[in-house]
Order: structure tokens, then C-alpha cells, then sequence
């Protein structure tokens, strides 16, 4: 008995569901140490199904480099600052555990604008919005499951 056509059309759209919910990302260089290390893949929900983009979150983007995880750490509206070896965000000292180094450089103030302020966590490997600035909402991709 051979299967219908609707069937079948049925059976590859539930098979094809995750992918289009659940996305893996394979961790590329050391930006995101010790949290993510190079070689690991983790899931990420992708962005039209990932909720509000949040403080704190590890992301998925289309940087100005290529496509890139980092740490969402400042929304549109945030000025971020480092003063005292510490990020700043709107005059709040960040408690960053999973930050490798505490002082994320040379200084600021960076403003989110409309868009993202993201950060490796490995402050001295990463290059991120400290060199590109705030990205622009349609780009973050898809947020990693921790």
C-alpha cells in the first residue's frame, strides 16, 4: 500500500518542525570561554520563537564579520560603561560570573541605541560590540538553550 501524497507532505512537515523551532551552532574560537568551548554544539531556539531578547542571554548573530555567539548585555536604551575593572550598565555594576576577564577594556560609554549591545565572555579573545557597536534587532538569529 503505497502512502498519499498528503500523507507524506504530513509526515516530512513533522519531521522537518524542530529544524525550523531548534537550531544547533557549533562553537567556533575562544569568545565565548569557559562557558562555550571551541567544538561544542549547543541548541538555539531560533529568534521568532526565542521570546524578548533579555540581558544575560547568549545569542546567535549576523555580526559585521560573519555570524557569531555572543552575550546580550545591553538592550535599546542601555549605556554601558567599563569603570573599575566592571561593566556598567546604566549606572549598575553587571555581576558577570561567567565573564573570563572582569575588566571588558578600554572604556566607553557605549550606548545600545535601538539596537543590541553584545560581549564574549572572554573579554581579550572576542571581538564584539566594542568594535562594531550595537546590532540592529533583524540580526540576532537565534538564542543559545543554556
Amino acid at each position: 500500500m503505497t502512502p498519499s501524497p498528503r500523507r507524506l507532505a504530513l509526515a516530512l512537515a513533522l519531521a522537518l518542525t524542530p529544524m525550523a523551532v531548534l537550531h544547533p551552532v557549533r562553537i567556533v574560537g575562544r569568545s565565548m570561554q569557559p562557558c562555550l568551548r571551541p567544538g561544542s554544539v549547543r541548541l538555539a531556539l531560533r529568534a521568532w520563537c526565542a521570546g524578548t531578547p533579555a540581558p544575560g542571554q547568549v545569542w546567535l548573530v549576523q555580526a559585521p564579520g560573519g555570524v557569531a555567539v555572543k552575550r546580550l548585555l545591553g538592550i535599546p536604551g542601555d549605556r554601558l560603561e567599563a569603570r573599575a575593572g566592571a561593566l556598567w550598565r546604566n549606572g549598575r555594576r553587571l555581576a558577570e560570573p561567567y565573564a573570563v576577564s572582569g575588566d571588558p577594556g578600554p572604556g566607553g560609554p557605549w550606548f545600545a541605541g535601538s539596537g543590541y549591545f553584545l560581549l564574549g565572555d572572554n573579554r581579550d579573545e572576542s571581538r564584539d560590540s566594542r568594535a562594531w557597536g550595537p546590532l540592529p534587532p533583524g540580526t540576532l538569529l537565534a538564542r543559545c538553550i543554556p
